[in-house]
């Protein structure tokens, strides 16, 4: 077995403590990546406290994870040594379903194995990208473009497919409008992504108060859901509405911003039902619609489209001493716009 050091919590409430976790040994189809940054994502914290229902424990969160092959198998032929790659949400699926087939792994139909809180297919507990190293065959892993920095690409790999894929399947482009709904660690990246695709883009935020940064990452309008008024002046006006917030919302007054044939589409997961009155889609033809992250297929097309376009997330790098205050500001929207975990830190007391 492998062994790389980790931040684990060990129960719901944390708090983060170094130990040391076992990576299999290389399987013929098999990378090694030395991690050298990790994004934290708000999944992080919901499955680490158990929102989304009972995990084991000790458990190493993570990801949004970037660095460099340390070792290939022996039938590996996609990555050599020293290569710039990430591993996203997933990291196996069963293959051989119609989903599977189509390169839509996210959506296999026995479930695609999670990159941590899941059991793999040689029946181990998987651990995330809080850590110095992991081990990954190699279908799952994508390449890091030249032209996006390691510590960059780390929260592209959920939070810009996990908006890159809606974009792309609605069709966001020239003529289209497009509201986000949030502007977090996913809204932040939904704007940039949908701009750089052509669409008019308008953020829906609680409050004015991070409007300044809206239009820098490339809004044309930026409202205050907070104000009644906004319902009024934007009704039956989006063609998609891409809700990014982990919280319960009136999902009814949203529907109600559609034009006909339009789509508010969930990529935010709160706990909390959400209900939705018959009556807010069938007026206008509207629909609403949820979507997880893409296949490893359109995760390289993101990361190419993101090259191509120079596009980033906004990101704050912390030590893996600051995981746990990082957790509490990511509760308190106090981030701008992405943690990202300095892996060299990671040993360190």
């Amino acid at each position: 077995m492998i062994h790389a050091k980790a931040r684990a919590v060990f129960g719901p409430e944390g708090p983060f403590e170094l130990t040391t976790i076992e990576r299999r040994d290389l399987k013929p189809h098999d990378v090694l990546i030395e991690i050298k940054y990790a994004g934290i994502c708000h999944s992080d914290i919901h499955t680490a406290r158990g929102d989304w229902g009972p995990v084991q424990y000790p458990l190493v969160p993570g990801h949004e994870i970037a660095g460099i092959v340390a070792q290939v198998g022996s039938d590996v032929t996609k990555y050599s040594i020293g290569d710039r790659v990430g591993v996203g949400c997933m990291v196996d699926s069963c293959g051989e379903c119609e989903s599977c087939r189509k390169g839509e792994e996210q959506y296999c139909h026995h479930g695609h194995t999670g990159t941590y809180a899941a059991i793999d297919r040689y029946g181990q507990y998987t651990q995330g990208g809080y850590s110095t190293h992991i081990v990954v065959t190699e279908d799952f892993v994508v390449r890091i473009p030249d032209g996006i920095a390691l510590d960059a690409a780390a929260p592209l790999l959920c939070a810009g497919i996990t908006t890159y894929s809606p974009l792309r399947h609605w069709g966001a482009a020239p003529g289209k409008k497009v509201a986000v709904v949030g502007l977090g660690g996913l809204g932040h990246m939904a704007v940039k992504l949908a701009h750089a695709m052509g669409a008019e883009v308008t953020v829906l935020s609680q409050t004015l108060k991070k409007k300044e940064d809206g239009l820098k990452l490339g809004a044309d309008h930026y409202y205050a859901t907070s104000d009644p008024e906004t319902f009024t002046t934007l009704a039956n006006t989006f063609d998609l509405i891409v809700n990014t917030v982990n919280a319960k919302i009136d999902l009814n007054a949203y529907l109600s911003l559609l034009a006909v044939d339009g789509t508010l589409v969930n990529v935010g997961a709160p706990p909390e039902a959400l209900p939705v009155q018959v009556f807010s889609l069938i007026p206008h033809r509207r629909s609403f619609a949820g979507s997880a992250i893409g296949g490893i297929r359109e995760t390289q097309e993101m990361l190419d489209f993101c090259a191509e376009h120079r596009i980033t997330p906004e990101i704050e790098l912390i030590s893996a001493n600051q995981i746990d205050e990082a957790w509490e500001r990511v509760l308190a929207s106090d981030v701008r716009y992405r943690f990202v975990i300095d892996i060299g830190t990671m040993g360190k007391e």
